[in-house]
């Protein structure tokens, strides 16, 4: 059996389907501004996926947990109709010159130049599109859809915030990562705002040690160039954009859910003292225009890691995807989730220079010294799929 079957073969299918054999495990819990999701819909053939890591406070993550799903949903459910009624005319209204489409070739996440639309016979485009052309205007038509789903949730988080923001001037700050992973189909979706990662496990061969890891969203944070560079052209005049590689000297991230003192004059003056960002003189510095991708899945993509960015802190993309080979070709009805939530904690240990039993005795808050608060949710790929959530309690 090739480490692919064995991945392939984990729990018994339902209906036979691509998502349809999808067992959503809650271990852990939320962690202390993290939220995560694994929502299986058989009877639209999605499985959805998100992990919410929130910062400044809980009140982000829990308006994209309560949101984000449904408002996806009320989209996907009028696609249909709209390419039905040809109201999707051609694909330079789903994919703008600069939206990042992606192709993952012998392990590498490789990004294409933006093509016009008569140019689409391009062999590289050619393996990844179906003959019929509204298959193609459904896929690109789901990528449109997240991202209209993610931008009526800023907006109306963004109203909530200005209405209550009187009585409560700390919502202003409040703000969220954001990476959404869904499957339909035999295709792989990705939005992302923030510095939470999607790592695709891929092989070309027949053992977990061939496996490569592909991570599939971009890093927006200041640690990326690219994004430094472009927040500096969008604000030519304000030599302040970045200080102390924080945005405003306030936030590592470039683009974030909420935190609407950085992107609207208005919430920022409801700040007072030291929390108020001075010069505040081009709003907005965060963006919410999200990294998305659409990847077809092969016979050599075994599972996908979505984690907050604390997992990152303590592993390798290389050792994440490593370690959670190693626990599926050992325990193919374990906890891949979970487990690697315990690895990050025993190595957080070990580098604090105490057992875990010490570790996990420290109180919450105080902990946070040592380890952020991690989220992590594993999908099995392949015709019986498994998905695993958990978190570190913070």
């Amino acid at each position: 059996m090739t480490s692919q079957d064995h991945f392939k073969s984990l729990s018994a299918p339902i209906n036979g389907g691509f998502l349809n054999a999808v067992e959503v495990q809650m271990a852990g819990g939320a962690a202390g501004e993290d939220r995560v999701q694994a929502v299986c819909s058989e009877e639209n053939g999605f499985l959805f996926c998100a992990v919410f890591d929130g910062f400044n406070g809980r009140d982000a993550a829990d308006f994209l947990a309560g949101t984000l799903y449904e408002n996806t949903m009320v989209y996907l459910n009028t696609l249909d109709s709209r390419i039905k009624h040809k109201e999707i005319k051609n694909l330079d209204c789903l994919f703008p010159n600069d939206f990042p489409q992606h192709f993952v070739e012998d392990g590498v996440l490789h990004r294409y130049q933006s093509l016009p639309v008569n140019q689409f016979n391009d062999k590289r485009f050619v393996h990844d599109l179906e003959d019929d052309p509204s298959r193609d205007l459904f896929r690109f038509g789901i990528v449109d859809c997240l991202q209209q789903a993610l931008a009526q949730a800023e907006n109306d988080f963004l109203h909530v915030v200005e209405r209550e923001m009187d009585d409560r001037p700390d919502l202003v700050s409040i703000g969220s990562c954001v990476l959404v992973v869904l499957l339909h189909g035999s295709y792989l979706y990705t939005l992302s705002l923030g510095d939470s990662r999607a790592i695709l496990a891929s092989s070309q061969g027949n053992g977990v040690n061939d496996l490569q890891a592909v991570q599939l969203n971009e890093c927006h944070s200041v640690d990326n160039e690219k994004e430094c560079m472009r927040l500096m052209s969008e604000h030519p005049d304000d030599s302040k954009t970045i200080i102390g590689r924080k945005v405003k000297g306030k936030l590592r991230l470039t683009r974030a859910f909420g935190v609407g003192y950085l992107k609207m004059k208005k919430m920022n003056d409801a700040l007072m003292g030291i929390l108020k960002v001075p010069n505040l003189s081009s709003p907005p510095y965060i963006s919410t225009e999200p990294s998305v991708a659409n990847h077809k899945v092969s016979e050599g993509d075994c599972f996908v890691i979505l984690a907050s960015d604390g997992l990152f802190d303590f592993f390798s993309n290389d050792e994440v995807v490593r370690l959670v080979a190693s626990y599926v070709f050992d325990n193919p009805t374990g906890d891949p989730a979970k487990f690697l939530v315990e690895q990050l904690v025993s190595r957080a240990a070990q580098i604090a220079g105490m057992n875990l039993d010490q570790l996990l005795n420290i109180p919450a808050g105080i902990r946070r010294k040592y380890h952020d608060d991690v989220s992590v949710v594993i999908v099995l790929l392949g015709a019986h799929n498994q998905t695993s959530t958990a978190s570190t309690c913070l």
